[in-house]
């Protein structure tokens, strides 16, 4: 890859940001393009967000960003437009910058998730999904699952407020595309009685974190799939694997969305 004057500068924004495994994807994949970009990680404090988005604005080499925990919902705040499903749900995890400054934002993680079930052999179509987390990347699966035909989806969270919020965005999605699934609130990470179990928090990133989900309700015949890009094998799946259900890692989720990212953030170029 050759850096120089006319490279389009693109910021992956995170807090930690040691963790990030998207550059490693997304700039090879430039180079298999043609394209004269770079993506890097921008570690930025939850309080400094906003001033950030202010000097990407200002910053004329920028093309936009990619938006990671736990800045998807405030980042979407902070756009001039959202776009698609993102405008729904309130949240996004890519942002454009365009020639006059002006910020637009887009949520691709539900897409890049379920082509990853896909990928993997799973259809969530007909599902009963059980997700622990309410935050954006939880919202914007949740999101993709309801579209690709969920029958029911529960949510878990430590603070409920926060699952009756996701609960009642969902809800607006659900009537806007004229789709009913079930949508509910779990009081327990319990497995039991669903097919698809997905770890939409950072629990399992760090050695000594509780796990997510209770592992002694999964079994065989399910699906437990994370969000979490580091470490690859997770204690969760580990768990899950040894009591026979199928797992899918959260680099799934990232390898689809890839050149959506690509797509949107360069136009043109791309």
């Amino acid at each position: 890859m050759t850096i120089d004057g006319t490279t389009s500068v693109l910021v992956h924004l995170a807090y930690p940001a040691a963790h990030l495994k998207t550059p490693q994807l997304f700039n090879p994949r430039c180079e298999e393009r043609g394209l004269n970009a770079v993506l890097v990680p921008w570690q930025v404090a939850p309080a400094h967000l906003a001033e950030m988005m202010d000097a990407l604005r200002q910053a004329e080499s920028v093309a936009g960003a990619i938006v990671t925990i736990p800045h998807k919902e405030t980042s979407a705040a902070l756009c001039d437009r959202l776009e698609g499903v993102a405008a729904i749900l309130k949240v996004a995890n890519v942002i454009k910058r365009h020639r006059d400054g002006s910020l637009v934002g887009r949520i691709l993680d539900g897409e890049g998730f379920v082509g990853g079930l896909r990928r993997s052999g799973i259809d969530p179509a007909g599902s009963k999904v059980l997700i622990v987390g309410a935050g954006g990347v939880a919202l914007a699966i949740a999101a993709a699952l309801v579209e690709a035909g969920a029958a029911r989806i529960e949510v878990c969270n430590r603070t409920r407020q926060r699952a009756e919020d996701m609960i009642e965005r969902l809800s607006r999605l659900a009537l806007e595309r004229d789709i009913a699934p079930e949508l509910g609130i779990a009081d327990e990470p319990s497995a039991a009685g669903f097919d698809l179990v997905i770890n939409a928090t950072s629990l399992g990133m760090h050695a000594g974190d509780p796990l997510p989900v209770q592992t002694e309700t999964i079994g065989p015949g399910m699906t437990v799939a994370e969000v979490i890009m580091a470490p690859a094998v997770t204690p969760l799946l580990e768990a899950a694997a040894e009591r026979g259900a199928t797992v899918v890692p959260g680099r799934e989720m990232l390898l689809g969305q890839i050149d959506p990212f690509i797509d949107f953030l360069l136009g043109d170029a791309a």
